[in-house]
């Protein structure tokens, strides 16, 4: 007897060469379920790439009923990723889902996967269940469970599909972020709704913070550092990284209104920098990881690099550098220098540790009374920061930063 194999939230597992099979069952409403096939980028190459009930098969791609079947050996080299998704059915007015739909993913001769996601509360009308992405050769299930309140409309833009909606979808405001609403007014989030509506839910919650520690209106280039040490390499796998790298996008987008947050790779002697943005942050930090090579943890190297790029861009408004990190760095001596030459240049570094490592340097820079470093601070992300309830994840990253804007 076969055993049957439970995934998280986020979870990935590997998969044979044979068809996949996705079969979605939903409690308490109807639910129609579709599949999107993505090309590099994270987006469809045409409006084909849309398998539903109207277009039930596509280049290896076929959906009966509730069932997607991915034949692996048919999709094109161009198909980096297949999305399964499910949504209300629409001729259920006011259908919405609370409890995740679940999936079981099978495959002949190999145990069955399942996955539920977490129950929803912004009264999501669709939810992304899994993609299923190339690697190494091969091919990979990741637990997604994304849900969106913004209905397909809001899915299509992330994906990138045209579709006949002439009016536009409503956002869903989750109703503990409405006695607050008025009061963030200052920040117009229609960029957020219109390029990246999946990240409506964080933005919101992001702001809420902000209105919460007096930050509501005030602006700041936020900056993002990865730790890129090899032993970080089952976090960015997990899909762990991205998903922290989506929520500090979700924050800038109230702090800095371009909608783009530099991505600096803290490894090797030449710390990699690039960037995520709205319209393209879906699987971003996937991409861009694979061009960088595993190596220690280069600190005060993406530092330098981070300041350098901030200097440079000319910009007025004070600096908010985010910084992950794993593990002890190995440049102390060199990070220490650098916190206290960027203290006068309106320049905020907040450490982000989550990984398997030691991180008591970054955990007592501002233990003593003697400390100096106004203008940094430490917050511990858990050993996994995607299970951090998103106000709670927030009020670490804004808490500390707030002080110092004030001063």
């Amino acid at each position: 007897m076969l055993v049957t194999t439970s995934l998280f939230k986020g979870e990935n597992a590997a998969l044979s060469t044979g068809p996949v099979t996705f079969t979605v069952t939903a409690a308490g409403l109807s639910a129609d379920v579709s599949a999107l096939l993505l090309g590099p980028n994270g987006k469809v190459r045409s409006d084909e790439d849309l398998v539903f009930y109207n277009h039930p098969r596509h280049e290896g791609v076929s959906i009966t009923g509730q069932t997607v079947i991915a034949e692996l050996d048919r999709l094109p080299a161009g198909v980096t990723t297949v999305v399964v998704v499910a949504s209300a059915d629409p001729l259920q007015p006011g259908a919405v889902f609370t409890t995740a739909p679940r999936l079981t993913i099978t495959q002949p001769g190999a145990p069955a996967k399942t996955f539920t996601a977490p129950d929803f509360v912004a009264k999501e009308t669709v939810v992304v269940l899994a993609e299923l992405y190339r690697r190494g050769g091969g091919w990979k299930v990741r637990a997604v469970g994304q849900g969106y309140a913004s209905g397909l409309a809001g899915l299509a833009t992330d994906y990138g599909v045209d579709i006949d909606d002439p009016e536009a979808p409503a956002t869903t405001v989750p109703a503990q972020s409405r006695s607050t609403s008025q009061s963030s007014a200052a920040v117009d989030l229609s960029k957020v709704r219109r390029q990246a509506p999946g990240l409506m839910e964080p933005a919101q919650q992001a702001g809420q913070v902000l209105v919460r520690t007096g930050l509501a209106g005030q602006r700041a280039a936020v900056y993002l550092i990865l730790d890129h040490d090899w032993h970080m390499e089952e976090l960015y796998e997990s899909f762990a990284v991205q998903s922290f790298a989506e929520r500090v996008l979700a924050l800038s987008a109230n702090l800095d209104d371009d909608g783009t947050v530099p991505v600096i790779f803290s490894s090797g002697e030449e710390p990699f920098l690039e960037e995520i943005r709205l319209d393209n942050y879906r699987g971003r930090i996937g991409q861009l990881h694979t061009q960088v090579d595993w190596g220690w943890g280069n600190v005060a190297g993406s530092m330098r690099r981070a300041v350098s790029h901030y200097q440079e861009s000319g910009a007025s408004d004070p600096a908010f550098m985010v910084i992950q990190v794993g593990d002890e760095p190995w440049d102390k001596a060199e990070v220490r220098s650098l916190l206290q030459n960027t203290a006068a240049l309106g320049v905020f570094w907040l450490f982000v540790g989550f990984g398997r490592g030691k991180l008591a340097f970054y955990k007592n820079l501002n233990a003593s009374a003697s400390a100096t470093f106004h203008n940094v601070a430490f917050y511990d992300a858990s050993k996994n920061p995607g299970s951090v309830p998103g106000e709670q994840f927030y009020n670490g990253l804004v808490n500390a930063f707030s002080t110092w804007m004030k001063r």
